[in-house]
């Protein structure tokens, strides 16, 4: 059954959508090694020499394969007999399977349907992956619901070097508009990459890596009650535009303890998130909210009516490049446990209702804002700060703007000096003061292109890591 718009009572839309969402990291402890490179993520990890039992499951493990010249009636087991159907090949998934997907644009077969469904769970020890096959750039195109759907609980999930593009290219704001009550359109509220704990169980271990996300009317990866998520080296951009239920380009909500680890279990890492924003208010409020390029929603569970205790996990939100969104560049909202390092945020609250900040952090408790560089229009805060409790600001720069609610004693107020930042490149000239002037985060060893972080006297500010 299709979940249709659901409305998420909060001072922040935020959301996603009901069925809007989010992908993440693998199912025991996360160490050093997965923080310092997680685009190196697959299924395959490192353990003990396997037992008979692990290299049975290991060796009964299955390849399918889609083209856009492929047909269902094939076996899908090789290059010239593949499916036509992602849908084909999910359906026969079992544990350790996976699914290579050649070039061919993919559609959803019916006006409210989903391109790729994921109802199938793999272990911890065989991960499901569906990825690009090698030297292929195959292309989710739809107007339904949602582009790649994760729910049911399914869970041990990597979804990998696709294309997922939503339905905003073919209708305007003023039918967008004329939409603003109607919770139950597709072709305003679609989703690129949901994953849905709300139903018939909560996912977790879910990585969604490399993928290029982008003009869905609703949400671009969201994730809701859900655990273990590690979203990696995404470009997600002009997502949120026409969904009536307050979406953003990056969003988690009512984030769900799969066990009591308190150690990082979700990652956001080295995503370039822009122009994602909302035309069309949230039919709960009537005002434009959201749009951000990156959320942490309501993780305390607070929410009348939530059954779900306070998320006890940390998050890590690291050498992201966040940037003309319409509303905020990274934002918390009644969350914990958050580090929020090494990230480039630069003239986003680009909605005119929306003026909190390149980073901010409302009634948010126990969050950590290390190292960034924010970036405001002149006029407009750097950043904001609305309650919570063990909240620090430090060895941030910020530029452009002298309004600062929130800062630290290592912080500066300066040019960073980019590349070139209205062509998007936000590396640093050699002259930065952002180069060698931040401060060591241990559990971040890499930047935004994979690079060491430290490689002078001390790490750079941003996204970037020059020398």
């Amino acid at each position: 059954m299709m979940i249709h718009g659901l409305g998420f009572l909060s001072l922040s839309a935020s959301l996603v959508l009901p069925w809007a969402l989010t992908g993440l990291v693998q199912g025991q402890r996360i160490t050093e090694s997965l923080v310092k490179d997680v685009r190196q993520s697959s299924t395959d990890q490192e353990m003990p020499l396997p037992s008979r039992k692990l290299i049975s499951a290991i060796s009964t493990a299955t390849k399918y394969y889609v083209s856009g010249k492929g047909n269902d009636k094939n076996s899908g087991r090789t290059t010239s007999s593949a499916f036509r159907t992602i849908q084909m090949a999910a359906d026969l998934t079992n544990p350790g399977d996976t699914v290579l997907i050649m070039d061919g644009v993919y559609k959803n077969g019916h006006p409210s349907g989903t391109v790729l469904d994921i109802k199938r769970s793999g272990r911890a020890n065989a991960w499901i992956t569906y990825k690009a096959y090698p030297g292929h750039r195959p292309k989710i195109q739809h107007n339904g619901w949602h582009g790649i759907w994760i729910r049911d609980g399914a869970s041990y999930i990597e979804v990998n070097g696709l294309e997922v593009a939503g339905n905003n290219g073919n209708i305007t704001r003023a039918y967008g508009l004329s939409q603003k009550y109607n919770e139950f359109n597709p072709l305003t509220n679609g989703n690129c990459i949901s994953i849905d704990g709300t139903e018939k169980g909560r996912s977790h271990h879910i990585r969604i890596l490399n993928n290029k996300v982008h003009n869905c009317g609703g949400g671009g990866i969201s994730a809701i009650e859900s655990d273990y998520l590690t979203v990696d080296s995404n470009e997600v951009f002009n997502n949120a535009w026409y969904s009536v239920h307050g979406c953003s380009g990056i969003s988690l909500l009512n984030n769900w303890n799969f066990d009591n680890d308190q150690n990082y279990k979700i990652f956001i890492t080295r995503n370039k998130v822009y122009n994602n924003k909302m035309l069309v208010p949230w039919h709960i409020t009537g005002k434009i909210q959201d749009g951000n390029g990156i959320i942490i929603d309501r993780g305390m569970n607070k929410q009348k009516g939530s059954k779900l205790s306070a998320y006890r996990g940390r998050t890590l939100i690291a050498n992201n490049i966040s940037y003309k969104n319409g509303g905020g560049g990274i934002h918390t909202f009644h969350s914990e446990n958050i580090d929020i390092v090494y990230n480039t945020s630069y003239l986003n609250n680009q909605s005119p209702e929306i003026s909190y900040g390149q980073i901010s952090i409302n009634a948010s408790n126990n969050v950590n804002v290390l190292n960034n560089i924010l970036y405001s229009e002149g006029g407009k805060p750097i950043n904001v700060r609305y309650g919570g409790s063990n909240v620090k600001f430090d060895y941030n720069l910020n530029a452009n703007s002298s309004l600062i609610k929130a800062s630290g004693p290592s912080d500066m107020i300066t040019d960073p000096l980019f590349m070139n930042a209205s062509g998007g490149d936000f590396r640093l000239k050699s002259t930065s003061p952002a180069i060698n002037s931040g401060m060591k985060f241990n559990s971040v060893t890499t930047d935004f292109l994979g690079d060491p972080r430290v490689k002078g006297s001390r790490s750079d500010r941003g996204a970037h890591e020059m020398r």
